[in-house]
């Protein structure tokens, strides 16, 4: 079973009728987020721009919300999340945008209510690096950019 965490969000001033994130189905992990323009953007082939959500979250601190793309508009549009995955950080109280690029052949138009993008929610650790003259021994090794064709 996978367990539930309880996260504050707050819808900003004027955006009550855009939906908080949502989980599409019942074992996705992924919330879809929404537009929360005032008026169509349209974004032409090769453009890149902002779209404003309308809410801010309070993550846990050691926790981290990743902005990541929506596969159908990938496929359909072009549109991907042009930092994916976009990370909120847990001390981070702004509205959430979402930087939008358009690698298709038509302009897209984003509408207000429209799913954007899809946001993960995960645990996340502090790193404290330990200098080491030797690493322990894989069978992969130092192996890497294409080393499994």
């Amino acid at each position: 079973m996978i367990k539930e965490l309880k996260i504050s969000v707050k819808r900003l001033p004027g955006y009550d009728d855009i939906p908080l994130p949502i989980y599409m189905s019942q074992n996705a992990v992924g919330m879809d987020i929404f537009a929360a323009v005032q008026e169509d953007v349209t974004i032409l082939p090769g453009e890149r721009t902002k779209i404003p959500t309308g809410i801010a979250v309070a993550l846990p601190i050691g926790y981290e919300a990743q902005i990541r793309p929506r596969s159908g508009l990938a496929i359909d549009e072009g549109i991907t999340v042009l930092n994916s995955p976009g990370t909120i950080d847990a001390d981070y109280r702004g509205e959430i945008g979402i930087i939008l690029i358009n690698h298709g052949e038509t302009p897209f138009v984003v509408k207000k209510g429209e799913r954007i993008a899809q946001m993960v929610v995960q645990r996340v650790y502090k790193v404290k690096w330990v200098q080491s003259e030797i690493l322990d021994k894989t069978s992969r090794g130092a192996e890497g950019f294409g080393h499994t064709k």
